[in-house]
């Protein structure tokens, strides 16, 4: 009896501490524990996590409220996975982990979207601290000077570099002499992808060149897969992962048309008043999620993935629509309001890292 004793204990033990753990992660949200990215919108009354009234630096672009938008009911959803807990922001203790730390978002302006979204949801939890806000594109710098804690964005929407020539404007598929600036940050975030299918007048390049070749023009998802393949070879190669976190932000969805969002009669998002339900895509991934997935699964120092696409794909109700600006004449179904859905790309990108 006695060594049977002596043979359970440990393993009831054993037991006990497994439970705790899955338990423990499950609460918060660990990385670890669940898939993060596959869940649904669910509605919290203790939303939104700040009042975008008091982010006195909120681009005009991104305050819908301020703008006119009416309604509310867009900012009172959390997002929530399907087998885990997110643990909800306390950013004063980020700060205090993250003193002396350099973070950088590069990218478009859905990374200045996140961008805004983060600067907005550190002020508002420590309103009293000094901070420092400079904007002058290419670079939107932010810091705490208490913490010595800086976020900053400098809007590189291909990643890849564009050189003016004397043919024109090169876009450079194998080229990042811009990355040299970006190694001494401890967190770099980057974002890419919608530029790549513009038109002129609003395409900023005229030439496309790969190795010796010079081109007019290819097929834009071609050109994004070698340049992203080339930013996963400078991730690999010249990035102190010792010292330095990379994560790739993923593909923010649109709305521009009713099928994005399981509703074919309607011309845009500018109707909409609350999420797609469920955890369920009503459309199809972008072509761009797998070759991100794909060649980040092949780099040697495979950056952090925050697969943002289904959270978006669910949610046409919160994008500025007609009140991204106090005129209100386009429809904006591609950047989103804030306070509002990059808040909780932030909380994915807090419980990646």
């Amino acid at each position: 009896m006695t060594n049977l004793r002596k043979n359970i204990v440990p393993f009831v033990w054993l037991v006990i501490t497994i439970i705790s753990s899955i338990l423990f992660n499950q609460s918060n949200g660990q990385k670890n524990s669940c898939n993060i990215f596959e869940g649904s919108w669910i509605k919290d009354e203790s939303y939104p996590l700040y009042d975008s009234f008091v982010c006195p630096f909120l681009r005009t672009q991104f305050d819908c409220q301020k703008n006119g938008r009416l309604d509310k009911d867009y900012l009172k959803y959390r997002w929530q996975p399907n087998e885990c807990n997110l643990t909800r922001f306390d950013a004063k203790e980020f700060m205090t982990s993250a003193r002396g730390k350099k973070i950088l978002f590069v990218g478009d302006s859905l990374s200045l979207n996140q961008w805004q979204s983060f600067t907005c949801m550190l002020h508002a939890a420590v309103p009293s601290a000094k901070y420092t806000f400079v904007e002058q594109k290419p670079l939107y710098y932010f810091e705490f000077p208490e913490y010595q804690l800086s976020i900053t964005m400098q809007w590189h929407q291909f990643l890849v570099d564009i050189d003016d020539e004397k043919i024109g404007r090169v876009l450079k598929l194998d080229s990042i002499k811009a990355g040299d600036a970006w190694k001494d940050f401890d967190l770099l975030v980057f974002d890419s992808w919608h530029w790549w299918f513009y038109k002129p007048p609003q395409q900023p390049w005229d030439f496309i060149q790969l190795g010796n070749n010079i081109i007019k023009d290819m097929d834009r998802t071609q050109a994004f897969q070698i340049a992203f393949q080339t930013w996963a070879n400078w991730v690999d190669l010249e990035v102190d992962h010792s010292k330095t976190k990379v994560v790739y932000q993923g593909i923010s969805a649109s709305h521009y048309r009713g099928s994005d969002f399981g509703k074919p009669s309607a011309k845009n998002c500018g109707s909409e008043t609350e999420p797609v339900m469920g955890s369920t895509s009503p459309t199809p991934p972008s072509q761009g999620i797998e070759i991100v997935k794909n060649i980040i699964s092949k780099m040697k120092n495979p950056a952090i993935f925050l697969d943002i696409s289904l959270l978006t794909t669910l949610r046409p109700d919160a994008h500025p629509k007609y009140y991204a600006d106090l005129v209100h004449t386009d429809c904006d179904c591609t950047h989103w309001c804030i306070a509002g859905v990059p808040d909780s790309w932030n909380l994915l990108l807090l419980a990646s890292i």
